[in-house]
């Protein structure tokens, strides 16, 4: 299997906030973000199943968790940051796509520190814990996370809607609760049906979505037993796949590469990266420089096209939304409205009770493609001490 690798996660992520916002799958997507940006390794099985600890991998829990009672209902919270020199990386376990917990992670975001990636998947939980006839509600609750976030958040953010794995034919697992045992058999079809909308919808409001179903279809023996959670490998998937998305969505070239990824126990799953994959032997092709971070952010001298990921004769890339936009508008000629227009007949048509979303998504190899080139900012405004606070505070 073809994944980024450390050096790759650092390269990219560097001086960026990522959020990840979702449920226990989110948590271990957030889990494997942190230890890549550490080293080359890979979840154990034991960092994978475990939830709301004091710390992980030198992250720190900032709320909820093992601070409060350990439970599997809908008012558990779980807040983690890991923090280094160059990352800052948070989770939120959020159990629904709105609600007055999400209002005040949005109330975060308007507030305080900028993110430039977010992460996003709420499904399960709402389609099976709130309301038997869960599709009005979800429907509704999409659309007002939606809206609130594109208010919360700068438009140069990357948002990155997940949409939710494949669930096995028999399921287990926190969210199951006796009193809903007997909708399992239905989940599976009812997450289809709920990505098909989300996923709909998230594009129509100019976000990205990764389509984690579609990319695991045919891996479903990194399934565990529980029919709902994923092994190490196929969350090194999921971040391969958001990290290339990343990329693209940027106008950065990363391609993956067989790495060499140390187990729990320390025995190799694959071979190691060439030493010389990062060199470009043409000598004569152009070093593109990553020059678009604020002045402030040239103190730690980094290297000439420090985030170029290059093979051999690598190719300028330009931003994948700006390319889409522009094949877009040549191949649909717009209507001729003032903007404001345009915007206020968007903005009814949401509003209006018969809304439905277009059906028309192109996929890409591993996206469906978003409606706004993202540019690249950092937020940092001054520099971040190297060991983060154990003391249970957000940092800002």
């Amino acid at each position: 299997m073809k994944c980024v690798s450390h050096q790759q996660a650092c390269q990219l992520f560097h001086n960026k906030f990522i959020v990840v916002l979702g449920d226990s799958i989110q948590r271990s997507v957030y889990k494997d973000i942190v230890v890549l940006l550490q080293k080359d390794k890979y979840l154990s099985v034991k960092q994978l199943k475990s939830k709301g600890e004091m710390t992980f991998e030198q992250d720190c829990l900032i709320e909820g968790g093992c601070l409060n009672p350990m439970n599997n209902g809908i008012e558990y919270k779980e807040v983690r940051q890991f923090q280094s020199a160059h990352h800052l990386v948070r989770f939120y376990f959020v159990t629904r796509i709105h609600s007055r917990y999400m209002q005040s992670i949005l109330e975060d975001f308007r507030h305080g520190l900028k993110p430039d990636v977010v992460i996003v998947n709420s499904c399960v939980w709402d389609i099976s814990r709130y309301n038997s006839s869960w599709i009005t509600d979800y429907k509704e609750n999409c659309n007002k996370f939606f809206d609130e976030l594109s208010l919360s958040v700068p438009e140069e953010t990357l948002v990155i809607w997940n949409l939710t794995m494949p669930l096995g034919e028999r399921i287990k697992g926190g969210f199951l609760v006796p009193e809903i045992a007997h909708k399992a058999p239905q989940l599976r079809y009812d997450v289809i049906e709920a990505n098909f909308y989300s996923g709909t919808l998230a594009n129509s409001y100019g976000m990205d979505v990764l389509d984690l179903h579609f990319q695991f279809r045919f891996s479903l023996q990194h399934r565990t037993h529980d029919g709902v959670h994923w092994n190490a490998l196929a969350h090194r998937r999921i971040t391969s796949l958001l990290a290339q998305h990343t990329a693209q969505a940027w106008g950065v070239s990363c391609p993956l590469a067989v790495v060499e990824v140390l187990r729990a126990d320390n025995s190799n799953y694959r071979c190691p990266l060439p030493s010389n994959y990062f060199s470009n032997t043409d000598s004569h092709q152009p070093k593109r420089h990553y020059n678009d971070y604020r002045e402030e952010f040239y103190s730690d001298s980094l290297p000439s096209g420090f985030l170029n990921f290059e093979e051999n004769n690598p190719r300028q890339q330009e931003p994948r939304h700006a390319s889409a936009r522009a094949s877009r508008s040549s191949a649909q000629p717009q209507p001729h409205l003032p903007a404001n227009r345009r915007q206020d007949k968007h903005a009814d048509d949401r509003n209006s009770s018969n809304y439905r979303p277009p059906r028309h998504i192109e996929h890409q190899q591993y996206v469906m493609r978003s409606r706004h080139t993202r540019h690249h900012y950092a937020p940092y405004t001054h520099h971040r001490p190297r060991q983060h606070n154990h003391h249970g505070h957000y940092y800002y």
